[in-house]
């Protein structure tokens, strides 16, 4: 995901740990693409990985949350716990209160999410969210099927290019 987002042209911004977030800054560095962390101090301190070109660390979790969003034009959420649900959420939020607008959410891995697809499904059924709040989020398990979604609604939509210069 890393290699095919930076591809397309954009810096590949993760909270800046191990795991996937790791392999997503690998898969940006190694295509020759940028790689940036928002790391996070927590009392199991995450370090940042190897592959970041720059990072920062922030004390809490709104600061990166807001820092996250600000310098993105869309998000690409794999298997996470509490904090990846929080960093979605918000997301969403911001979404339905037109705080940022046309932000393409793309959840990586259908099975993983599939119980989150049900209950915001149950919640439009239930009116307590309007389905139109979903509209930017596609939930897949194709590469190319996020990467479709976000030319769509972020390049395309924004008139974006790619910066060629190497970093």
């Amino acid at each position: 995901m890393g290699q095919r987002l930076s591809e397309l042209g954009f810096t590949v911004m993760t909270g800046g740990g191990p795991g996937l977030m790791e392999a997503a800054n690998r898969g940006a560095q190694e295509a020759g693409g940028h790689s940036v962390g928002c790391n996070i101090l927590l009392p199991a301190e995450q370090r940042p990985n190897p592959y970041l070109d720059h990072w920062l660390t922030v004390h809490y979790f709104f600061v990166r949350k807001l820092l996250l969003i600000k310098y993105s034009y869309g998000f690409v959420v794999l298997p996470g716990g509490i904090g990846t649900l929080d960093e979605l959420f918000e997301s969403l939020e911001l979404l339905q209160n037109k705080k940022i607008l046309d932000f393409p959410l793309v959840l990586l891995g259908k099975d993983y999410w599939r119980l989150l697809a049900a209950l915001l499904q149950e919640m439009v059924e239930a009116g307590t969210i309007d389905a139109a709040n979903l509209e930017l989020l596609l939930i897949t398990d194709s590469v190319d099927e996020a990467m479709a979604h976000i030319r769509t609604h972020a390049i395309e939509k924004f008139g974006l290019r790619a910066h060629t210069t190497p970093h």
